[in-house]
């Protein structure tokens, strides 16, 4: 790709995307390196208008984060709380339902489910969880439990994973959202979540998610004390699984917030991070077909830029979203189709709304 890049070095790295040549980890480390955001950016929005032209994706989803208290009590994490704490929670079934009628004439397609490791639910718990969801909304996709809370659930349950997986499919679970990981690295492991499952057990759990014939998503958690090299094993070892699968239907970078966290000292992430977070890994992910810029960590209006850094997806509605505002997110809790719709035109591309599937919904409804 003949560019005008700053830095010079980014020639080559466009040379091989022009070859259809995989790029290395070496070519990761500098495009994390380089000062030349605009170049990384043109490389991105190159391969990204070759896959999806001028194509924007969004869904109309709803969140359910069933219960905050959790064993696991990683540092990063603003959300979870002990079971004796103030503003500790729980849902009943009936919560559940009430919640999901509250918005049941709106065109929900996606319902995204995840909760903290609550040692007072038993495993029965999570399958009338999904079952209710279901019977409410028997048209939307569920999107449930991260690596981590199936691994949870394999032991709560006595079964195999494999076991597990398919229980929980039988009882209506579509697809799994991707995260759990956080940052595939030892070291970060060890200070910041050392009581979740470590990466190896990450990618054998997804592994077989896939295998059971369930999408998921992929994510990482950035800006808190990874290093650039971690941020490239990270995003190799998705794609190697990748390779191996072609389960992944989406990666989403996700940005740091350290209010209300063991971690509060760290400053929030730089515009500059979260674009070169979207571009490089549209760059590196050449098997991936989607890259997301998750405007609720991001906010909107950098979500806007980044469509053209790379991303072709804005998430969606997202309606009721807890976790990443408890960490002090200052974006929108909720959006309406309209709006999503308004901050995808105005940023030069055109709005399509999907399923959890990427398969665009059906014209006719009218925008709200």
């Amino acid at each position: 790709m003949k560019l005008p890049f700053a830095d010079k070095r980014l020639g080559a790295i466009g040379s091989k995307l022009e070859n259809g040549t995989r790029l290395s980890k070496e070519d990761g480390l500098l495009l994390f390196e380089t000062q030349d955001l605009t170049g990384v950016g043109m490389l991105a929005d190159t391969v990204r208008r070759r896959r999806h032209n001028d194509t924007a994706y969004y869904v109309y989803n709803q969140h359910l984060n069933y219960t905050n208290i959790c064993k696991n009590r990683c540092r990063f994490c603003a959300y979870a709380v002990d079971r004796e704490d103030n503003g500790a929670y729980t849902w009943s079934m009936d919560e559940v339902e009430q919640r999901l009628r509250s918005r049941i004439d709106e065109p929900v397609n996606e319902l995204h489910i995840v909760g903290g490791l609550n040692p007072a639910l038993d495993f029965d718990y999570f399958i009338q969880l999904l079952k209710t969801v279901k019977r409410v909304r028997p048209t939307a996709s569920i999107k449930a439990f991260t690596c981590v809370e199936i691994d949870y659930l394999s032991g709560l349950s006595g079964l195999s994973v494999e076991e597990t997986i398919g229980a929980l499919k039988d009882a209506g679970l579509d697809m799994m959202p991707g995260g759990g990981a956080e940052v595939m690295s030892d070291r970060v492991r060890n200070e910041l979540f050392p009581k979740k499952i470590d990466s190896k057990r990450w990618l054998t759990i997804m592994e077989a998610v896939h295998n059971s014939g369930l999408t998921s998503n992929a994510t990482m958690l950035y800006g808190h004390m990874e290093t650039l090299e971690e941020r490239v094993d990270h995003l190799l070892k998705l794609r190697e699984l990748q390779d191996r699968t072609h389960g992944f239907s989406a990666y989403i970078p996700l940005a740091f917030h350290s209010a209300n966290t063991k971690l509060p000292h760290l400053p929030a992430t730089t515009a500059m991070d979260d674009l070169k977070n979207i571009a490089v890994a549209r760059l590196l992910l050449d098997n991936f077909d989607h890259i997301k810029a998750y405007w609720v960590m991001i906010g909107e209006k950098l979500a806007q830029v980044a469509l053209s850094y790379g991303a072709d997806d804005l998430d969606g509605t997202i309606i009721e979203e807890r976790i990443t505002h408890t960490a002090g997110a200052t974006s929108a809790k909720g959006l309406t189709r309209k709006q999503m719709e308004r901050m995808i035109r105005s940023s030069g591309f055109v709005p399509v709304e999907r399923d959890s599937f990427y398969r665009p919904v059906s014209p006719g409804q009218e925008v709200s």
